[in-house]
């Protein structure tokens, strides 16, 4: 995907990822990034034209009226907070386990605004690109069969995101539901919403 993407911080497409079977993440279908209220007009525009088919915004409630997305009024827009209002858990410096244990509903939710897109490139944000972001990328990236390590590295391209952190992230997902497919399962995402973003993710 061809675009200014100044101002942005954080943002990269991920395609080009091998994945176990031999396969590869298409180019251009996903793209992730810190928020958008920093783009640059003309950016806007070519998206508003068609090149992006979603926009699926992580952020609190709170982040968008303080940083409010150009994009908030219009059809491809998807605000889709990852995070409990009030978080009930203390978040560690070293893993997202408790994230994943604490907001399973919103994260489905999060997973099937990706699966349930209309034609086009999906962009997934957050304020940072980091945390909310790069969980639910590393989710994705885990039902397209891409290596744990092929997961990690992309997850610590991110300025301050220790490779370790999303090493026991990936742990945590396989001693307590048995991997990512099983614990996005019990989110309640469904076979339909697997096989939707193997189409749309997968060359």
């Amino acid at each position: 995907m061809t675009l200014d993407w100044a101002g942005c911080t954080n943002q990269r497409d991920v395609g080009g990822l091998r994945t176990v079977p031999g396969g590869r993440i298409r180019a251009g279908a996903l793209l992730r990034s810190d928020r958008l209220d920093r783009l640059p007009p003309a950016t806007v525009q070519a998206i508003r034209a068609g090149a992006i088919g979603r926009i699926v915004d992580l952020r609190w409630s709170w982040e968008c009226a303080e940083h409010p997305s150009p994009f908030a009024a219009d059809e491809v827009y998807r605000h889709v907070p990852m995070l409990d209002d009030v978080l009930d858990y203390e978040p560690p410096p070293d893993s997202y386990g408790p994230m994943l244990d604490h907001c399973q509903r919103r994260i489905g939710t999060a997973f099937r605004a990706v699966a349930e897109a209309p034609p086009g490139c999906v962009v997934v944000h957050c304020h940072a690109g980091k945390d909310r972001t790069g969980v639910l990328v590393a989710l994705l990236l885990g039902v397209l069969e891409v290596e744990p390590d092929g997961i990690v590295a992309d997850y610590a391209r991110s300025d301050g995101c220790p490779a370790q952190t999303m090493r026991n992230t990936l742990a945590h997902l396989e001693h307590r539901y048995g991997g990512i497919v099983p614990y996005l399962r019990e989110t309640g995402v469904d076979a339909e919403s697997f096989r939707a973003v193997r189409q749309r993710l997968l060359a």
